[in-house]
């Protein structure tokens, strides 16, 4: 049974895309009789399928080693394109946490999205996202790595611009296109580099290799930099973070997936990379440089939103920046606990989000206010979901935060600070939206907004107690520290770190002048981070304008240039022909007489070098 199982691993990616195949049918409108819901119920059927084989494919590697499947996909002379699976604890839990979730956030789906005329293709959408992710986890191929991640990419695409006749939306979906295609770009560039120098591109191959690869330093930053172009784009990181935020136009429920698992299949593959990127230390440098300034950052301008979906995506990049300072680093260990105890937290968050979105049809947290009576199930998940990302004892974000604090705590102590102040600020933003949606007086858009319905409330609900279970799974895992060995000095700053930024954000005041102060200070200070430090703008003012530019020369060119040289030689040929036309004489003697002076001109003009020499005898 244990063999059968590894055997077929490969088959649970593929339930997603057998429940997107299925779906077709209902979303190009061949069936309409039935309405859209049997769709969601094959996708949901299909996602249950992946979630119960992959948790006994999970029950039968565990503690047991790894195993490695490997499909022969191109063999031609010495190029060998093999699709490799990676069947371990590790690569099995991975992929059942992104079907897991994949379920919850399609049943949540189920209620948010009941009266959409499109159920059917955003369902569809959400298989083939699922099916993208599940592969990822099992890959063991940077071949097939790269391919899933295209897939991913296109799948944003789709999914962010679901709702494809608002204009915002449309911006959104090519916006993040566009900045996950840079990534993509340059890390091709890196694949097809390492395949030309390894000769293979399995994950077990290239580290071998890297152990004993002799590069140039050119060469060898050259290539980790562009290995590490992909998660970056992927992880929403500086400069290529701004497509997480215009994200948010798309539905929630993907949203759910976005901020948890989507971004944590970037930071996945870049640890799959990590003994790959210590062939240079420009890739630790560049790791630890831009998590940095990404976790810090994207923490102080969560801070400054007003919008509530855009607030908590901002510290989606925030956390996925300590996972690249972990990386860059070298230790993963903390890396993969922060993204594990980070995904279910940010997918309660987003589900809770979701809520009241769907019950007040607003997003703007000014407009908000006295939910917490109203809808007591989305306030308990918001709440849970909260102290679930903070470090607050004793949830799954403390755990993970004293694992990074018990890593930098000796050789990088000011790594240390940055993971206080992320904390710190994290929980100061999560403080100020609940106080702004929860407490406080109703609203108009909230005075009548009642709780969510079952299809809805069961998954939140569901979600709320895996995310209190967290630290009793990560003891099961043996991700947690002995009581004996516990840093009590890094715990109580952890502790201290997320108690602050809680009164801090209780105590502050919050109100309509917030969203707008009146002195100009404040007002330039919020602006400055409310609009993400300006960096769009920066970004028109450089890379656009050159690029706009650039674009607008070519075009110039190609019209005047390179069609008008084109334009004038057919428009002489017409008024030659023409010309011509009417002098002629029709007499065979004539046109004999000008077909021997043309070549009698052409012959001269060929032996002109002859006759310069003939002459020059002479004379």
């Amino acid at each position: 049974m244990q063999q059968f199982l590894i055997d077929t691993s490969w088959w649970v990616p593929c339930y997603g895309f057998l429940g997107a195949i299925l779906s077709l049918p209902w979303a190009t409108g061949l069936i309409r009789r039935t309405g859209p819901r049997p769709a969601a119920y094959l996708n949901i059927f299909t996602t249950l399928l992946a979630c119960v084989h992959g948790w006994a494919l999970f029950n039968a590697t565990w503690g047991q080693e790894s195993h490695e499947l490997i499909i022969h996909w191109l063999k031609a002379a010495d190029l060998d394109l093999s699709i490799a699976l990676d069947i371990s604890s590790a690569s099995v839990g991975a992929m059942e946490v992104t079907t897991g979730l994949s379920l919850l956030a399609q049943l949540f789906a189920l209620g948010y999205m009941e009266k959409d005329w499109a159920l059917a293709r955003f369902f569809a959408l959400m298989g083939f996202f699922e099916a993208a992710m599940s592969g990822l986890a099992l890959s063991n191929s940077l071949f097939l790595t790269y391919a899933l991640l295209e897939i991913l990419t296109l799948s944003t695409y789709l999914l962010v611009g679901f709702w494809y006749a608002q204009p915002l939306v449309v911006t959104a979906a090519r916006d993040a296109f566009l900045t996950k295609r840079v990534g993509d770009v340059l890390l091709l560039m890196g694949v097809v580099t390492l395949s030309t120098l390894s000769g293979s591109l399995n994950f077990p191959d290239l580290y071998d290799w890297a152990e004993t690869a002799e590069l140039s330093p050119t060469v060898a930053g050259l290539l980790s930099l562009a290995l590490i172009a992909g998660p970056i784009g992927k992880c929403a990181q500086f400069p290529l973070h701004l497509w997480l935020d215009e994200a948010m136009e798309g539905p929630n429920p993907a949203s759910i997936l976005r901020n948890s698992v989507v971004v944590g299949c970037g930071a996945y593959v870049l640890i799959k990379l990590q003994p790959i990127l210590m062939v240079s230390p420009v890739a630790s440098t560049a790791l630890v440089a831009l998590g940095s300034m990404t976790a810090i950052g994207a923490s102080l301008v969560a801070i400054a939103q007003i919008d509530i979906k855009r607030a908590l995506a901002h510290s989606t990049s925030a956390y996925l920046g300590l996972v690249f300072v972990a990386v860059g680093m070298n230790w993963t260990g903390f890396a993969l606990a922060l993204l594990f105890a980070h995904a279910i937290a940010k997918a309660l968050l987003f589900m809770s989000t979701g809520s009241i979105i769907a019950t007040t049809s607003c997003q703007d947290i000014t407009e908000m206010g006295g939910l917490w009576s109203r809808m007591p199930a989305t306030t308990s998940a918001f709440l849970v979901g909260s102290a679930g990302l903070v470090g607050l004892l004793p949830l799954g974000g403390f755990w993970a935060f004293q694992q990074g604090v018990d890593d930098f705590w000796y050789g990088q102590p000011w790594l240390v600070a940055v993971i206080l102040i992320v904390n710190a600020l994290t929980a100061f933003n999560l403080t100020r939206i609940y106080r702004l949606v929860f407490l406080g007086e109703p609203m108009p858009k909230t005075r009548r907004a009642p709780e969510v319905p079952w299809t809805m409330a069961v998954p939140m609900v569901t979600l709320t107690i895996f995310t209190l279970t967290v630290p009793l799974i990560m003891q099961t895992l043996s991700a947690l520290p002995s009581w004996q060995y516990l840093n009590w000095q890094g715990s109580l700053m952890i502790i201290g770190s997320g108690l602050t930024g809680l009164i801090a954000g209780s105590i502050a005041t919050f109100n309509h002048n917030w969203s707008r102060p009146i002195q100009a200070p404040l007002r330039l200070m919020q602006d400055f981070l409310a609009y993400d430090l300006y960096v769009d703008r920066f970004y028109r003012v450089t890379v656009v304008f050159v690029v706009s530019t650039i674009s607008r020369f070519s075009a110039w060119f190609d019209r005047y240039i390179v069609d008008g040289f084109v334009n004038f030689v057919g428009l002489a040929s017409i008024f030659s022909g023409e010309s011509l036309k009417y002098s002629v004489s029709g007499q065979s003697q004539a046109y004999m007489l000008t077909i021997l002076v043309g070549v009698g001109l052409l012959g001269m003009v060929l032996t002109w070098s002859m006759w310069e020499s003939a002459l020059g005898v002479f004379f």
